[in-house]
């Protein structure tokens, strides 16, 4: 089987050194060839906005003589990110980019985002009515900027069949394994993989790693009630209880509330008790059993089911991500 061609857009013309990993890789994977893993390799070509040096903020220079015009024919095309302007203030990208994506996405190119990338690909309209992700970080606003865009922050990547999307950072190098996966094989795929010491295939998505910060509110009048719950997680918490430590009825905290924050009051209750069992399981060893009680989720079979639900992953598959170097025993906040 011939992997075929794969063009990498290059973009900035200042590479920032957060965009030099996505753009390493590309390189990495489809730009050096395993000859004991199968007889053709890819052909990589880098496809500049501007054909000329790229200067990188560390100091070194990319060179290519390939342009736009070199990407339409090749079989895949990839987007590894665009300039922090474009994502972030909706800068536009330059018309002729989104065209030779239109024209390579009609030739039948397979066409690919990595982290940011899913912008450009988004303005070319290459992404309407279609399942897409992208850094946590940008999804929000990815989705209302292109509402048409079916916008999935809770995976590592998604494979829509001629258009693919992923994450940001190391979610790149999933989709880039992915894609040598479903071109040469399992076994070249995991091969590779082992020989950059990552995993062939990583549990969950992305939702492991977006914060779960307590919700702001400008409504002071809630702020006593919901720092006072934050302290008794571990303690059985209802509407009531709530509202009456508030001076509210339930009917008036639980409408106050929903304004403030968006969530109803057992939602937000279930949003802190989440966060603080991450954070128990990221900075003790406490069993499951414990870290289930301590954030008042009740038995271990409830945290794991919590956790696959809301989280992607089993409370044991995060603490083996997460887990502090210098965790211990001993923890702080609520306790039974």
């Amino acid at each position: 089987m011939r992997p075929g061609s794969v063009a990498v857009v290059v973009l900035d013309p200042d590479i920032p050194l957060w965009d030099l990993y996505e753009l390493g890789i590309t390189c990495t994977v489809f730009g050096i060839p395993q000859p004991d893993l199968a007889p053709t390799w890819y052909d990589l070509r880098l496809c500049a906005a501007r054909p000329a040096a790229s200067r990188a903020a560390a100091g070194f220079v990319l060179r290519t003589d390939h342009g736009l015009d070199d990407l339409v024919d090749a079989d895949t095309v990839i987007v590894p990110s665009v300039p922090d302007e474009c994502a972030r203030n909706g800068e536009e990208l330059p018309p002729e980019l989104l065209d030779a994506l239109r024209a390579a996405s009609e030739r039948g190119a397979r066409v690919v985002s990595l982290c940011t990338g899913a912008f450009a690909l988004a303005a070319a309209g290459l992404l309407d009515g279609r399942r897409a992700t992208s850094h946590w970080m940008y999804t929000d606003l990815l989705a209302r900027r292109y509402p048409e865009v079916l916008v999935d922050d809770s995976v590592l990547y998604v494979d829509d069949g001629d258009v693919l999307t992923s994450a940001g950072l190391t979610a790149g190098l999933d989709l880039c394994l992915h894609l040598v996966r479903s071109d040469l094989g399992a076994h070249v795929a995991n091969q590779l993989a082992r020989r950059m010491v990552v995993p062939a295939h990583r549990p969950g998505g992305q939702s492991p790693f977006i914060e779960l910060p307590v919700p702001e509110t400008d409504d002071d009048s809630l702020a006593p009630v919901l720092q006072w719950a934050t302290e008794r997680l571990d303690q059985p918490l209802t509407v009531d209880d709530l509202a009456k430590r508030a001076g509210m009825s339930p009917r008036t905290f639980f409408r106050r509330l929903r304004s403030a924050t968006g969530s109803t009051p057992l939602r937000w209750l279930l949003h802190q008790r989440l966060a603080h069992a991450r954070g128990l399981l990221e900075a003790t060893t406490l069993p499951v059993d414990q870290v289930s009680q301590r954030s008042g989720l009740g038995t271990a079979a409830n945290l794991r089911r919590h956790f696959t639900l809301h989280i992607g992953v089993s409370p044991t598959e995060y603490r083996r991500s997460f887990l502090s170097p210098r965790a211990g025993q001993e923890e702080s906040g609520p306790r039974p």
